[in-house]
């Protein structure tokens, strides 16, 4: 007990302000960040989450709170969480309005956006690269090809970024696939896209990342690994991601050699976010092949999984440049992406036909590591949202990555939905890969 000015007395829990939930602001063209701003509320903070898109503005409904306009409400916000490439400027500017942003600047955007100068800032960092060479004509590209046979990677720059289902991987030495390929990409793509021909270089893929502050890298690192492909052995059209297996660690060699030496420029940019490097590695080094400068899906739904940190808390140290570290689970955890037609492909018609309004249902209540993709609340039942097909998530965590795929796809199991389909081996691969890095010497 102690004396107030008036020489009352005031209990002690009395004077004790209570905790005022925080607000946060949710930014998004494609309304891909639902699942944190879901994960947030559910914390019991106050979100507001704004979608440009028209057509994938009713992701999320019935779940968080959503808004027409964000900057009515940019004031009213505690924190910004900006969720794609693109918003660089936006950021860099709401920061110099004193904001707290998590978010990107116009640094980061041009190191995902532009694969060239990614690739040249990492040489200036004195981060390994592999050959590479840009092109803005496929005539150039093919001419290239046959005057230097090769295996090589296609991969699109541009305003053709973002269209994974473009990359292509020769298998043939001579590099003859590869020029097939830019034969018949020429016909639809060669007004709208620049490109990228890496050569090719055999080892593990593997997706160094962390958060960065704004000042520094926040521990432990999250080391990943993608499974880009449709079907399950690697095979089908390139989707964005399937699913993803990953675990927390302290700073290795991995890291040492990648994102640490990245840090000077990240600083000067103001950049507040997650920050991921995906590579090749092998025996004879690491060779970064792209940046994600931004959450990554499905990547931030298995984070969700994995930390056990509160995000609110969490989120508004890191836009502050004050988070210095985050709780996480040990052991293994891996999502699988739950998807229905026309996913991966871009077809209104389609998803109209086999998908629009489709029920989720759950064969028990339990919804443990289910995780919101382009989904709707209505009467409380879910529903397919936007015209994607990008569903859901499901995660699961354990001590080894067989007991984390045994968890998430037991869970999978759970889910019932029209024409759904996912990849089962999303981990399988861990005693193989795992093997090789620790015998190259990157896990110790």
């Amino acid at each position: 007990m102690s004396p107030n000015s008036n020489g009352t007395v005031v209990a002690a829990e009395e004077k004790k302000e209570e905790k005022k939930p925080l607000k946060f602001l949710f930014v998004s063209y494609e309304g891909l960040i639902g699942d944190l701003a879901w994960q947030v509320k559910k914390e019991g903070s106050e979100v507001k989450y704004y979608i440009r898109d028209k057509s994938e503005k009713d992701i999320c409904d019935g779940f968080v709170d959503k808004c027409d306009d964000w900057k009515e409400f940019k004031d009213w916000a505690d924190v910004i969480i900006l969720d794609d490439v693109g918003f660089g400027q936006i950021a860099e500017d709401l920061r110099k309005d004193g904001k707290l942003v998590v978010g990107g600047s116009l640094y980061t955007d041009r190191l995902e956006d532009d694969r060239e100068f990614g690739q040249d800032e990492l040489n200036k960092a004195g981060v390994n690269t592999l050959p590479h060479w840009d092109f803005v004509g496929f005539d150039d590209a093919v001419e290239f090809v046959k005057k230097n046979p090769d295996r090589y990677v296609i991969k699109p720059s541009g305003r053709a970024q973002n269209e994974k289902e473009l990359v292509f991987i020769g298998q043939e030495e001579d590099g003859n696939d590869v020029i097939n390929v830019l034969e018949h990409y020429k016909k639809s793509w060669s007004k709208k896209m620049s490109l990228q021909l890496q050569k090719f270089v055999q080892g593990v893929e593997v997706a160094i990342g962390t958060f960065f502050n704004g000042k520094e890298f926040v521990q432990p690192i999250f080391i990943n690994f993608e499974h880009k492909k449709m079907f399950p052995g690697g095979l089908g059209p390139n989707t964005g991601e399937m699913g993803t297996s990953s675990f927390w660690c302290p700073p290795n060699k991995l890291f040492n050699e990648t994102l640490l030496k990245m840090k000077p420029v990240l600083e000067a940019s103001g950049y507040s976010g997650y920050f991921d490097l995906n590579c090749i590695v092998n025996s004879r080094g690491i060779f970064p092949l792209e940046f994600t400068a931004r959450p990554g899906y499905p990547t931030i739904s298995l984070q969700i999984e994995g930390i056990t940190s509160e995000w609110s808390s969490f989120l508004k140290e890191l836009a502050a440049g004050q988070a210095k570290e985050v709780k996480t689970k040990k052991g293994f955890q891996i999502c699988v992406v739950v998807a229905v037609p026309p996913f991966p492909f871009s077809d209104p018609d389609a998803f109209k036909k086999y998908s629009e309004d489709a029920t989720i249902l759950f064969k028990k209540s339990n919804l443990d590591g289910i995780h919101l993709g382009d989904v709707k609340l209505v009467e409380d039942d879910w529903r397919l949202a936007g015209q994607s097909g990008y569903a859901l998530i499901v995660t699961g965590s354990g001590v080894t990555m067989d007991d984390a795929r045994k968890q998430a796809y037991s869970r999978v199991k759970n889910v019932m939905i029209p024409n759904m389909f996912y990849r089962t081996d999303i981990g399988e691969r861990w005693n193989l890969d795992s093997d090789m890095l620790y015998t190259w010497g990157y896990l110790y």
